[in-house]
């Protein structure tokens, strides 16, 4: 058995070929690198086409692997939080819509008095939030802004349904997993709140919606072209796109209530497999497929806040980790809110930003870097404490957290808990691999853990320097806030 995997990143797509072990096979990745399109007014959008472009770039050149002969099945996961228009012709007619785009955050007041003074019904009914990063606000500002695109509509479509439209040639549902991000899909019974999209977004809407189904509703024979392009996938079945954030829970091995995957990638989560009825205040929740939930909190800032300090800071990187491993706690007394790109979790204020206070003439920029990272890790310690319970264990992996080897210490301490660091490089694509195979042959979800390289432990002299830190920060924040 040989699972491709088509991973559409915030960065970059890729396409990466797993074993029947849900073990990446060796040189079987290949990658193309994009960024979203932002300005100064919190535009975070992508080209559809040019998304296709490039994996189908990595498609190309994934198939030359002696490996592909064998493909039985395809998987995807995408970057959640993404939508496009889709017109009569099957062509994108709207940028890709990302999580990252805040320019929704004009149309909060109104959306929020739509639903007549009780936002925590919408909440506990959709897992999601009126807040730029969802789809409600973004299709308000679109409506408002770009009212022609609009027009042109025929179906909205997330970015695996659109590829799959096109390869296809008919058009794809979206499954449960990447609905649950939209803030329209009534997550305990699985189908769009038609009670609250039109109560927020009015009748045509409805009508434009696509088809749900779980992600096992496999889309089977590719066009003549496509066909030809790609013998080996000619009768192979795609399983819909799942939402990137809830397969890495998977492939980090928190497939169960007892165990919290931290993910640190361009932007940071926190996430547990649960079915607790009530959704603790500031927390969402999502699915990762029909019958399992996913609770948790995500933050916009993540590897961002540390690639953002050292390009802007002129840092240099061996230094740097010398200088964090060296550093006690807070010893520059900064207090620094790294809401570089909008807050989620745990606050959800539509227009926050970046904020560092305290700055001396003593301020040096190393004192600048070391208060951004442990920002970062207190924030994540308030998630954290939401969904702790007793001997559940913390999981973490992602890209960034190799960034600085005194980073991920600085969150053990924060969280004053031991985390346990993933040796496994590609936990999202894993993640897929380990959910197509449970799907193909009942392989158990749970009967490959994942590598782990080492477990820190948190140094308990920290402990009270990062709660006193802790407070300042949520001060500071309810200073600005409220």
């Amino acid at each position: 058995m040989t699972l491709l995997v088509i991973d559409l990143g915030s960065s970059s797509v890729r396409t990466l070929l797993f074993d029947d072990g849900a073990r990446l096979i060796e040189g079987a990745i290949c990658s193309r690198k994009h960024d979203f399109e932002t300005d100064h007014d919190g535009k975070a959008e992508a080209n559809a086409d040019h998304l296709r472009a490039l994996t189908e770039a990595c498609l190309d050149d994934m198939l030359t692997h002696p490996a592909a002969k064998s493909i039985t099945a395809v998987g995807m996961a995408s970057f959640a939080g993404n939508w496009l228009g889709v017109d009569a012709n099957g062509r994108a007619c709207t940028p890709v819509l990302t999580y990252a785009d805040t320019r929704g955050r004009s149309a909060i007041t109104g959306l929020t008095g739509k639903l007549g003074g009780a936002p925590d019904a919408y909440h506990q009914a959709t897992g999601c939030f009126i807040h730029p990063a969802y789809f409600p606000a973004q299709y308000a500002f679109m409506k408002e802004a770009h009212p022609q695109s609009l027009r042109q509509i025929r179906r909205i479509s997330d970015m695996g349904g659109y590829l799959y439209r096109q390869w296809f040639g008919r058009g794809a549902p979206i499954s449960y997993s990447l609905a649950s991000w939209s803030g329209m899909l009534a997550t305990e019974r699985t189908s769009w709140h038609a009670g609250f999209v039109r109560q927020l977004l009015g009748d045509e809407l409805l009508e434009r919606l696509p088809d749900l189904r779980d992600f096992d509703a496999c889309q089977i024979g590719l066009t003549d072209h496509y066909a030809e392009r790609w013998p080996q996938l000619s009768s192979a079945p795609f399983f819909l796109a799942l939402g990137d954030g809830a397969v890495a829970n998977l492939g980090s091995g928190a497939v169960d209530a007892r165990h919290i995957a931290l993910t640190i990638g361009t932007t940071s989560a926190l996430r547990v497999v649960t079915r607790e009825g009530t959704l603790p205040d500031g927390l969402w929740r999502y699915l990762v497929c029909r019958g399992m939930p996913l609770v948790g909190g995500a933050t916009s800032e993540g590897g961002n806040v540390y690639q953002w300090a050292v390009e802007e800071l002129g840092l240099d990187r061996a230094s740097l980790d010398a200088h964090l491993r060296a550093a006690r706690p807070d010893q520059h007394r900064l207090t620094v809110l790294p809401l570089i790109a909008g807050e989620r979790s745990p606050g959800w204020q539509a227009d926050a930003s970046g904020t560092i206070h305290g700055i001396r003439r003593s301020t040096s920029k190393l004192d600048i870097m070391q208060a951004q990272l442990e920002a970062v890790a207190i924030r994540l310690s308030m998630i954290f404490d939401q969904l702790k319970s007793e001997g559940s264990a913390v999981i973490a992996g992602g890209g960034a957290l190799g960034s600085s080897p005194a980073w991920p210490q600085m969150i053990a301490d924060a969280f004053n808990a031991p985390i346990q660091l993933l040796a496994e490089d590609e936990i999202t694509a894993r993640g897929v691999a380990l959910l197509l195979r449970n799907r193909l042959d009942g392989t158990a979800l749970d009967a490959d853990p994942p590598r782990i390289s080492r477990v820190l432990q948190p140094n308990p002299e920290h402990a009270p320097i990062y709660e006193a830190a802790r407070a300042r920060q949520v001060d500071l924040y309810q200073r600005l806030y409220g």
